[in-house]
């Protein structure tokens, strides 16, 4: 039994696994212990770690690290055989690699390493190994005859009953390096006497051309089966393609992801009449009081226009002393983004001179009049604004890249649609292990784009609009199956369609098609 606990010292969430050592037999006792006593032994980032253990109520009970992105094996699956890029499948690849080489530094062989022991932090960059259950601690010579271990993952020497040392983990390393690279395990099989047959022969689905020969050969060399021939871990971490992943562990450790700087659009100088009824140029922007220049009060940072709907001229919005980095209109809002990702909204003031409603197209008094609002949104790294028809949807990423949403039609469509409005940016939270890179809003729908190009849609389902194969509305992100070697690009909403552009130039299409 495993229970997820709150530490009183520090808040801290931790597993405590329970054992019941009354109903073990000795050899479940004596793996119970063995694993408390491996996990004494191995510190190391890429380990779970180990914070102590203790007996109530007759229990053994293992207190260790928490990680809350779930396993290796649940995030191959949540692919929908959308390939891993190679440098994403490097960067866990070396993590593992070097938990591994400090596990056998230790004397230690792991014996069960699959990616359903491999655990990932919350935010699914930082890869764990777990589960020591079963772990041999070896004297320098001595070779573990035990046959154990998961079938899928077990090294042709094992199969003949063969002694093995630390190569047949280099085998089980070669079978997880495999299986993030092709998204399915190396040998599978409808019973164990066949899965035998394939291991012993070392017959498997060659890997995707997309990836380099180096990353081919290097689990070709793994999975050889010759255990002789198999690569040391210290000769893997010296392969030309592990050193750049392995030196940007130690390198990049609390880099912020840049964007480079846009150049800001040059002024457009105001025109003015003279007294001979000439155009002059003045470099005044609209609105500005004529002695400002001489107050010395500095120019604001950005300035703000818009017309249409009964607005002839620019009207010169009001603003924050602040940079304004992106802006957008919907019919009764406009919304933007100022450089340190807060964002400002202006509203049509409710009411005009004469006590009734005013909107963008009916000025009231000697103007039009709009209201100002900021939202404190602070820390956002980028955020990308979105106003359809009447509603403004403003799906942002925070400083973690996690989606937000927030406004007041937003709850139909991006929060889930059959929740209430919303007045403040409220997280995605079904979203939150994924690094968004693109939204897309319809009037009643979102789709969302993923640095690994996988497509999420949810909002209403009328006409197919959502992609994922039925007439269904969703209030929750769901994944869109894309067809094989598709990957996305962009995403576009209509009003009752959707449009994924691909990598590999394709349109992809769902909805009405009237």
């Amino acid at each position: 039994i495993v229970h997820l606990c709150l530490r009183k010292a520090d808040q801290k969430l931790v597993i405590i696994k329970q054992i019941p050592v009354e109903q073990m037999t000795k050899d479940e006792r004596l793996a119970a212990q063995n694993e408390c006593q491996v996990l004494k032994l191995l510190n190391h980032p890429n380990i779970i770690e180990y914070y102590e253990n203790f007996l109530e109520d007759k229990a053994l009970m293992i207190a260790m690290e928490y990680a809350p992105g779930g396993t290796l094996a649940e995030f191959i699956h949540k692919r929908c055989n959308s390939l891993l890029d190679e440098d994403t499948i490097l960067h866990f690849f070396v993590q593992i690699l070097l938990a591994l080489h400090h596990v056998h530094t230790k004397q230690i062989l792991h014996r069960d390493l699959k990616t359903q022991n491999i655990l990932l932090d919350k935010h699914r960059m930082i890869v764990k190994i777990g589960d020591f259950g079963i772990s041999k601690i070896l004297s320098s010579k001595s070779k573990a005859y035990t046959v154990v271990g998961t079938p899928c993952y077990i090294s042709p020497e094992l199969c003949e009953g063969k002694p093995y040392n630390q190569k047949s983990d280099i085998w089980a390393l070669g079978c997880v390096l495999y299986e993030l690279a092709s998204l399915k395990r190396a040998f599978e099989a409808a019973n164990l006497p066949a899965l035998v047959l394939k291991i012993m022969s070392g017959t498997f689905a060659p890997i995707s051309d997309r990836y380099s020969p180096d990353l081919r050969q290097l689990i070709l060399s793994m999975l050889n089966l010759d255990p002789s021939k198999r690569p040391q871990l210290n000769e893997i971490m010296a392969q030309a393609i592990c050193i750049r992943p392995l030196l940007n562990l130690y390198t990049d450790v609390g880099s912020v992801k840049m964007r480079k700087p846009e150049k800001p659009l040059a002024a457009v100088p105001a025109v003015s009449h003279s007294r001979a009824g000439g155009r002059v140029a003045s470099a005044r922007p609209r609105g500005v009081p004529v002695g400002s220049a001489r107050t010395g009060i500095p120019p604001p940072l950005s300035s703000i226009y818009t017309w249409g709907s009964g607005i002839t001229a620019p009207f010169r919005l009001p603003m924050l002393n602040t940079e304004v980095v992106q802006v957008s209109a919907g019919r009764t809002q406009k919304a933007g983004v100022t450089k340190s990702g807060r964002l400002i909204m202006w509203e049509a003031s409710p009411l005009g001179a004469a006590g009734v409603s005013a909107s963008w197209g009916a000025p009231a008094g000697p103007g039009p009049k709009a209201l100002l609002r900021a939202h404190g949104t602070r820390g956002a790294a980028e955020m990308s604004i979105l106003c359809v028809e009447w509603k403004t949807l403003e799906p942002c990423l925070d400083s973690r890249r996690r989606p937000q949403v927030g406004s007041p039609a937003v709850g139909r469509a991006l929060a889930g649609y059959c929740c209430p409005s919303l007045r403040q940016p409220k997280i995605v939270e079904a979203l939150l292990g994924y690094e968004i890179v693109q939204l897309a809003c319809g009037a009643s729908h979102v789709l969302a784009v993923s640095n690994d190009r996988e497509v999420f849609a949810w909002g209403r389902g009328d006409n197919g609009r959502l992609g994922l194969g039925s007439l269904e509305s969703y209030s929750s992100p769901q994944q869109v199956a894309l067809p094989p070697e598709q990957e996305a690009h962009r995403v576009l909403c209509g009003i009752d369609a959707s449009m994924v552009l691909t990598v590999q130039n394709r349109i992809l299409a769902c909805g009405s098609n009237r």
